[in-house]
């Protein structure tokens, strides 16, 4: 397994390609990585996502991206990335079963939560990290008073952008980032000049 902990300490955003296409995942992940990510999260509720998630594997080693799913919310789903070669999932909701299924297929879990009974019922089931979301309303102030209780590093995810994410990084093992960042609209000379600003940003936290 690559090392995830690692990674996302010195590179700690994940991009969120919602509704990327077959035609534009590669060319999406590539200049997102040319940018610095060194995370993509491919969405299940994208066209062909499945297949998208393949050819980013095939395409990239884990040494280059780590390549994921995001709103996976059955344990099926999340058979179905681990054949595809994704190496994490992610959900908008806290579901042990999918949770279980992770950890059983040997990938990194990242349920999402938004109050504390449901991050203590993604512990209990065995997540690695806990994605807190949305993120937008509630603020840094409320993953700081989290952390007087939960010992599992949180994502926060959910309205992060270029002027909040180095508040939530400072209390946060990790940001992701969807529209903010990608989407099919952008350009991949766009998206490279986009991944570098917030790369940037990282570096000034």
């Amino acid at each position: 397994m690559v090392d995830f902990d690692g990674i996302l300490k010195s590179a700690p955003i994940i991009a969120i390609l919602r509704g990327v296409t077959l035609e534009t995942v590669e060319s999406a992940a590539e200049a997102l990585l040319a940018g610095g990510i060194r995370f993509v999260e491919v969405t299940l509720n994208s066209p062909d996502a499945l297949r998208s998630i393949e050819l980013l594997a095939q395409r990239f080693s884990a040494e280059e991206l780590i390549i994921g799913a995001g709103t996976v919310t059955t344990a099926p789903q999340a058979a179905q990335v681990a054949i595809a070669g994704g190496k994490y999932i992610i959900s908008p909701n806290t579901n042990p079963a999918v949770i279980r299924k992770t950890k059983e297929l040997g990938l990194v879990s990242i349920p999402g939560f938004y109050t504390p009974t449901e991050a203590f019922t993604a512990v209990e089931a065995g997540a690695d990290y806990l994605k807190c979301f949305p993120v937008r309303n509630l603020g840094e102030s409320y993953i700081k008073d989290l952390k007087a209780v939960l010992t599992k590093p949180i994502i926060a995810v959910g309205g992060v952008d270029l002027n909040n994410m180095a508040g939530f990084l400072k209390v946060c093992a990790g940001v992701g980032i969807g529209s903010n960042l990608y989407s099919l609209e952008k350009t991949p000379e766009q998206l490279k000049a986009l991944a570098e600003q917030y790369v940037a940003k990282v570096k000034g936290v």
